[in-house]
């Protein structure tokens, strides 16, 4: 937004420069955040919580140009959004470097980390594509007693958030079940926000929102109970709450329902896909069963054959390519494997390189590779899980289009690197597990 009247502009040069001591100021009515949502050539968002309604916006500025702040627009929080705010950086340009800070009824908050965001530089038909560098995962359990089963608690190893953040990726796709709703939650839309408030509010998070960019799908547990389908009745609401602690470029696709998007970064096209929205029961018999649905699968489709992007990277909840029969949320399982081949036949039909499938949900990590002689590979990259409880049989199950030396049974995320000339590019994915230890490393080469 731009400053209206002289005296907010006194208001907003009497606060800044920006802070760039390390000390801590605890502000009471900051909940949690700020987080990095999108980012685009043009605009960038920047979303944050607060504890009770406040008038929050963001000021930022060029880092080459530390005396001239840009503003954001205001947002007064409000109990029906949750007190979370979407906050819009649009007076930026491709391919610089902003700080940042936020301001709470008109007083600057003091964050003891990074607070700096950057832009993805415009590029075709001037240079070589970028190199840039994506984090990813799935699978964030945070532990809260009276409401968690009885036992061993299920999530751990917070830790992992710091590692990431040490990172500096460009960004973060969450890759479902990026909170556990209990059953306390789902019935409700304080639940749900009560839940969404709990799992964005850890310590360890922090820094690692301020200063990535995030983007994220859904899977069962934050779209409603465990192995929830297309049939369960509260989807509108916890569509709402997604809507309400996510910053994606849009929720839903023209007349698209779900929380599916798409975004570009690089010379890569982003499918967000929504695997629960569309999804029909597992239980039923049918011989074909949709997950993605009718438009959503003729979107990602026409999306896939029209991409000029050298990677077509496409994500969901569940494995794509996975034909081991424990997984009984794959798409090979429970007649769904009707849907998975049309797509692979889509894929080999049109001759579509480079499309790579990043998958969470089986709490384990692992890379599968489907290649077909005279056709193009296609790879399906999973990563799970972050502070879930990890699923120590993955390794016994029997996918046999598992690339040997990838399973990985502890907790996780995945690193993909995308660097080369134009015409060579190439992927490098890296397994990190909570102590920021490298497990594998896999290069992926353009074809």
């Amino acid at each position: 937004m731009k400053i209206k009247s002289l005296v907010f502009g006194v208001i907003i040069s009497s606060l800044m420069p920006f802070l760039t001591t390390a000390q801590k100021i605890v502000n009471p009515l900051l909940q949690s955040g700020p987080m990095l949502g999108y980012a685009d050539m043009r605009e960038a968002m920047i979303w944050l919580q607060t504890t009770r309604e406040a008038e929050v916006f963001v000021v930022y500025c060029d880092v080459t140009k530390p005396n001239r702040n840009l503003v954001t627009n205001k947002v007064k929080t409000s109990k029906s959004e949750a007190f979370t705010a979407h906050l819009v950086a649009d007076s930026v340009e491709p391919g610089h470097q902003y700080k940042y800070q936020v301001f709470i009824n008109r007083k600057p908050v003091k964050l003891p980390y990074n607070t700096q965001f950057s832009t993805p530089p415009i590029w075709k038909w001037r240079t070589d594509p970028p190199e840039f560098t994506m984090l990813t995962g799935s699978c964030a359990y945070i532990n809260q007693p009276e409401y968690d089963r009885a036992g061993k608690p299920y999530g751990g190893d917070y830790k992992i958030f710091t590692g990431m953040a040490a990172q500096k990726a460009d960004f973060m796709l969450w890759l479902g079940d990026n909170l556990y709703l209990r059953e306390p939650d789902w019935n409700s839309a304080s639940g749900i926000a009560k839940r969404y408030t709990h799992t964005r509010s850890v310590q360890e998070m922090q820094p690692f929102l301020a200063s990535t960019h995030h983007y994220a799908i859904w899977d069962d547990h934050d779209y409603g109970p465990d192995n929830s389908n297309e049939s369960f009745y509260y989807k509108n609401q916890t569509l709402e709450a997604f809507r309400q602690f996510w910053g994606n470029p849009t929720y839903g696709v023209g007349d698209i329902e779900g929380a599916i998007t798409s975004f570009q970064w690089g010379d890569a096209d982003f499918f967000l896909l929504d695997n629960r929205w569309y999804r029909e029961p597992d239980e039923l018999n049918n011989s074909y069963k949709t997950v993605l649905g009718e438009k959503q699968l003729n979107w990602l489709l026409e999306n896939l054959v029209t991409s000029k992007a050298t990677f077509k990277i496409v994500a969901m909840g569940g494995q794509f390519l996975s034909d081991a029969a424990e997984n009984a949320e794959a798409y090979s399982a429970g007649g769904f494997n009707k849907e998975r081949e049309i797509i692979i036949n889509f894929i080999y039909q049109y001759n579509i390189k480079n499309v790579v499938f990043i998958t969470g949900d089986v709490h384990y990590s692992e890379i599968s590779v489907l290649k077909k002689e005279g056709k193009p590979a296609i790879y399906d990259l999973t990563f799970s899980a972050l502070t879930s409880g990890p699923n120590t049989s993955g390794e016994s199950w029997k996918n046999t289009l598992r690339i040997p030396g990838t399973v990985v049974m502890e907790r996780n995320y995945g690193m993909i690197k995308f660097s080369g000339p134009a015409k060579a590019r190439k992927l490098t994915v890296s397994c990190l597990n909570s102590d920021n230890k490298k497990c594998w490393e896999q290069v992926i080469e353009q074809e």
